[in-house]
């Protein structure tokens, strides 16, 4: 959680209280892990709950009759986080439209960043069993999800007994589902034996999100990655090369402390020769407990001058957008198969209907037909792309 977001948090939390006075308020999860003294402060929140304690569901009923004195704290320690709990979307309901379905898979991270806070706020890397995963994933499946979408903090880092990613995978492929799509993961894991997995699969989608950071050396080393730019640029070219249509995303980070302008260039350079579709793009938020914080306060590495890091940023941003342009550019005039997952009015009356391609590109159908939003939601059907719009969505008609 950057320092924005943070700050976005307690003004929402803020506002809460002012329009509901007689409510009880209970701020849980990861800002609370990391600061409840930030929030304790704040008048008129009655319970501050950390990561794990927050499955603790007695905490709420305490709350909700006011047999606590308030604020309650529960914040333990992230090194004492031994259990992961399971996490999964609602069953799908056909009034509700749902088409993907959320399924966690693994919790907390041991790549120790020099900037990440999630050690401290969801501790040590541990993962669901095989079993219980494949079972809630069959679950899924059966009550009408078309996509589900394998969540963690660190989904690379899967280990159950001796099984990793590439066997829950496997086992994954019996669901009768239509994908399988895998969130963010980090480059070291994205291996000869995971792409050549996905390459293969019919259902395992042809999409990663594989975080970059930087694209200098010298700040890649400082950040504590484990990697450097010729094992990310040989890693994503391998998975471009073997699998059709692949689909690749990234986040960048500007204004790391210690970053010159030659560190900032030779990132432009190297993300501007990537095959990427996409950039999410950050400036680092120096977080207390890091050991960026420490090497900051040790004067060990000096921070960027907020307009510097603006520079860069807007710059990156612009680029990341001529990269998403290009990539979908390639789209016009083919046939994708889209997922449709919602419909809304578009004004003159027309009817809009969006779903995403295997490789997650955003695709608009409109029609004055106002039935065609029951007939696509849900279902995944070939489109022929026309156009790219401003807003770098993709345009195009159902073929059937």
């Amino acid at each position: 959680m950057t320092k924005q977001a943070e700050k976005k948090c307690r003004q929402k939390i803020r506002g809460i209280i002012r329009k509901n006075p007689a409510s009880r308020i209970a701020v849980i999860g990861c800002y609370a892990q990391l600061n409840p003294e930030a929030l304790t402060a704040i008048n008129g929140i009655d319970a501050v709950i950390g990561s794990n304690d927050k499955f603790d569901t007695q905490w709420y009923n305490d709350i909700t009759v006011g047999t606590i004195s308030s604020p309650l704290i529960k914040v333990a320690s992230a090194s004492t986080f031994d259990k992961v709990y399971p996490g999964y979307s609602l069953d799908a309901a056909e009034s509700l439209d749902r088409t993907r379905a959320f399924l966690k898979i693994q919790d907390g991270c041991d790549y120790g960043c020099s900037y990440c806070t999630i050690p401290i706020a969801r501790g040590k890397s541990r993962s669901l069993p095989v079993e219980q995963i494949v079972e809630r994933a069959h679950a899924l499946a059966a009550s009408g999800y078309r996509e589900i979408v394998l969540t963690g903090v660190n989904i690379g880092d899967y280990r159950s007994f001796d099984l990793v990613l590439c066997d829950l995978l496997r086992r994954l492929e019996e669901v009768d589902v239509n994908r399988i799509r895998i969130s963010s993961i980090e480059p070291d894991i994205v291996n000869s034996e995971l792409i050549s997995l996905v390459a293969e699969s019919k259902k395992i989608v042809p999409h990663f999100h594989i975080p970059l950071q930087s694209g200098s050396d010298s700040i890649l080393k400082a950040m504590r990655r484990r990697y450097n730019t010729a094992i990310y640029r040989l890693r994503l070219m391998h998975a471009v090369q073997c699998i059709q249509d692949c689909a690749i995303g990234t986040d960048v980070m500007v204004g790391y402390p210690g970053e010159t302008e030659e560190d900032f260039q030779q990132m432009y350079r190297f993300i501007e020769e990537l095959p990427l579709a996409y950039l999410h793009v950050f400036s680092c938020s120096v977080r207390p407990g890091t050991a960026l914080a420490r090497q900051i306060a040790n004067q060990e590495r000096k921070p960027l001058a907020s307009g510097e890091i603006a520079r860069r940023y807007s710059e990156l941003i612009e680029l990341g957008r001529r990269k998403e342009a290009q990539f979908k550019a390639r789209y016009r005039g083919k046939e994708c198969l889209v997922l449709f997952e919602a419909s809304k009015q578009a004004g003159r009356g027309m009817l809009q209907c969006s779903g995403y391609t295997r490789n997650y590109l955003r695709v608009l159908v409109e029609s004055a037909d106002d039935r065609l939003g029951q007939t696509l939601s849900g279902n995944e059907l070939p489109v022929l792309i026309d156009s790219v719009g401003d807003d770098l969505n993709l345009k195009g008609r159902v073929l059937s």
